[in-house]
């Protein structure tokens, strides 16, 4: 018997206490040490099979429920648990809001250790399914069978697949009838080009082989009601690429933009390929408060346009402008939160690292006829410079909205040589964020925090703090 078999046990009747990091739920072993289970609520009495053994720690999964807990609710996606997403579906959502409130305070207390102001309650998602603006989904000939398909007697003749990577198995497509993610037509597209594309014999990629023919599939919707198909082919073959092409022109006229790339490399980011415009125009508008920001194929927007207008505008009142201010607008991306700001403002400089991004940001504030933002691009650590303030002028106010990993702690030092009044900190990432917010606690205090949700269903949580000079 191997060694990993060895240290795997189970646990019986265990009493799930709290919800942790990643969405795991937490438990306690005989022996002390806690249980991270993937498939439980707060509440339960589980069976817990462990399949991982650390020294403080176990990791494992729930195979018998003796009691259901009272924050459990029905998920309402039959692809629950099989695929990847949505690992919270079966909390109830007040319940979720309130794991995901705890987790910001806790990150921020413990290992920030900052003291915090009286916070306000977390902000939810008035949309708890069907929120999302922006889906990929992958081809396979090969689909991933759930274990009911396997113990079943039934031949499965048609093994492709168009729907979401299984969770660890980077080759391996679980097929997808209905997401519970993206407003219609997505649900429509998407089986409508499996169905189409099955029955013409078009070959669905191999990813463990590099063949086949259909790669992957990117629906984008926007708030305006305008709607972006993009279908990657791994290989050019014009027959079946216009005929799938002009089924997707015909049968879903709503598209506003249909485009396809053409990708032989190893893996499938579109980011270094050139985007074909098929039909329409190359990108799709998104609106906020009369701004309209040009999303192509490969511009970063927040996924959740409705609760990005709700993240924005909180930043906006924690930056409290006056008209007056200097703002910088660090990892200002397509300089979305910039532009939304600048109408209060004396002047903003947004700066990010992906130039695409400051394109894309330069030519929506031309289009919105913005004319007191300066983008720039280069890597943060390099460019936020002494002679760069020098430059452009001390700011009154920072907005940070870093990536997961947060600021680098250069980043951090320059914005304390530079000692603005006001820094607005956006985050992803609470436990990152009380990281940096605890390389500043000396010189600004915490004086306001909001977590707002934008991904329910699953343990994401935003988080923006305000932090004034002391």
């Amino acid at each position: 018997m191997s060694r990993r078999k060895q240290n795997r046990k189970i646990f019986t009747e265990l009493e799930v206490t709290d919800a942790g990091a990643k969405g795991k739920a937490i438990a306690h072993a005989p022996d002390g040490r806690v249980v991270f289970i993937n498939n439980a609520v707060p509440g339960d009495v589980v069976d817990v099979q462990t399949t991982k053994k650390r020294k403080s720690y176990y990791e494992g999964s729930a195979i018998k429920v003796h009691t259901l807990s009272r924050k459990r609710t029905q998920p309402q996606c039959q692809h629950f648990e099989v695929c990847g997403g949505c690992k919270w579906q079966h909390m109830d959502y007040k319940y979720q809001l309130e794991y995901k409130e705890r987790e910001v305070i806790n990150n921020l207390t413990r290992i920030g250790k900052i003291e915090l102001p009286e916070t306000t309650a977390i902000l939810g998602s008035a949309a708890q399914y069907f929120y999302r603006n922006k889906m990929e989904f992958g081809f396979s000939d090969s689909k991933w069978l759930t274990l009911e398909q396997i113990r079943s007697e039934e031949v499965i003749e048609d093994r492709n697949a168009l729907g979401f990577h299984i969770a660890g198995m980077w080759d391996k497509i679980l097929d997808i009838e209905k997401c519970h993610l993206q407003a219609d037509p997505s649900n429509a597209i998407r089986n409508g080009i499996k169905a189409f594309a099955t029955k013409h014999q078009m070959p669905f990629y191999n990813a463990r082989n590099q063949e086949g023919l259909l790669r992957t599939l990117m629906i984008r919707t926007s708030s305006t009601g305008e709607l972006m198909v993009l279908i990657q082919f791994f290989k050019e073959d014009e027959k079946n690429r216009t005929l799938l092409l002009e089924y997707l022109k015909t049968e879903f006229p709503t598209i506003t933009s249909l485009l396809y790339v053409i990708n032989g490399k190893g893996n499938d980011t579109i980011y270094d390929q050139e985007v074909i415009c098929y039909h329409g125009r190359d990108h799709i508008f998104e609106e906020m408060e009369g701004l309209q920001f040009k999303i192509n194929a490969k511009s970063f927007y927040q996924t959740n346009s409705a609760q990005a207008y709700e993240l924005y505008k909180i930043t906006r009142d924690f930056a409290g402008l006056s008209g007056k201010e200097l703002v910088y607008d660090l990892y200002t991306g397509t300089g979305t939160i910039a532009q939304f700001v600048a109408k209060q403002a004396a002047k903003v400089i947004g700066v990010e690292a992906v130039p695409d991004a400051i394109e894309a940001a330069r030519e929506n504030a031309a289009h919105n006829k913005i004319s007191n933002t300066e983008f720039f691009v280069g890597d943060m650590k390099k460019v936020f410079n002494t002679e760069f303030i020098t430059s452009h002028g001390v700011p009154d106010v920072i907005i940070t909205d870093p990536p997961r990993d947060g600021m680098h702690a250069d980043v951090v030092n320059q914005i304390l040589n530079i000692a603005p009044e006001k820094i607005v900190y956006v985050s992803c990432n609470s436990a990152t964020q009380a990281r940096d917010l605890a390389l500043m606690d000396a010189q600004y205090k915490v004086t306001k925090v909001q977590p707002v949700d934008m991904f329910p269903q699953t343990h994401h949580v935003e988080n923006v703090v305000l932090l004034e000079k002391r």
